[in-house]
């Protein structure tokens, strides 16, 4: 079970984290979470590349390391990427140390200020130690595609309903969100496309503008 919206009365109460973007231009962001892996990042690039869309991908380190070629693929098609662990830890059962080894670790090979922390778990100390050098990147819109008792239609729907101009969706490269994934991502881009609404990459000029609306 999950929220397909974050509630909007937490996002004032959790300000260390990005949890939307807010914008004028009718940008979204979609972000990619635990890849990379061949069977399924290489057929999403081909998706966003058809439809010109940009997306932020958190990779998790084992996966780079795994399949570098994959890594260096996105980074090639013009996509960002994030710092999502070693190891896909979750931050509620590993003790700090361990799992700041684990993003510093992932950090040799995924070169970035965003992070964000699987499963959305992290603990008030974990965010104090990362906040100094990452940007801690949520979403609003979550789709849920790595629940198997869902189906791609269930999923695109919830993507519809929330979607807003400003709006960080969070899908996934991964193995167990495959069948929901990438069934729904073309027809997903097309509705975007008629919303009048871009697909851009969080950038640093994105972060910037949130902060200083914050300040």
């Amino acid at each position: 079970m999950h929220l397909a919206r974050t509630p909007s009365i937490v996002k004032p109460l959790a300000r260390d984290f990005v949890w939307d973007l807010p914008n004028r231009r009718g940008e979204v962001f979609l972000t990619f979470d635990d890849g990379p892996v061949p069977e399924v990042t290489a057929e999403v690039l081909d998706i966003l590349n058809e439809f010109g869309a940009k997306a932020t991908f958190f990779c998790v380190g084992e996966n780079v390391q795994r399949h570098p070629e994959i890594y260096r693929a996105i980074l090639e098609n013009g996509h960002r990427t994030g710092n999502h662990t070693f190891s896909h830890e979750n931050g509620w059962k590993t003790p700090r140390y361990a799992y700041i080894r684990s993003v510093a670790q992932c950090a040799q090979t995924v070169k970035s200020d965003l992070f964000r922390p699987p499963y959305g778990k992290i603990s008030r100390q974990q965010v104090e130690s990362l906040k100094r050098r990452f940007h801690l990147v949520m979403w609003d819109v979550l789709a849920g595609d790595w629940d198997a008792s869902r189906s791609a239609k269930d999923c695109l729907a919830d993507l519809i309903r929330h979607t807003r101009e400003g709006s960080v969706i969070v899908l996934h490269d991964s193995l167990k969100a495959k069948d929901r994934v990438l069934p729904l991502l073309r027809p997903y881009l097309s509705w975007l496309k008629e919303q009048h609404l871009t697909c851009v990459a969080i950038s640093s000029e994105h972060l910037k503008t949130k902060l200083h609306a914050h300040s």
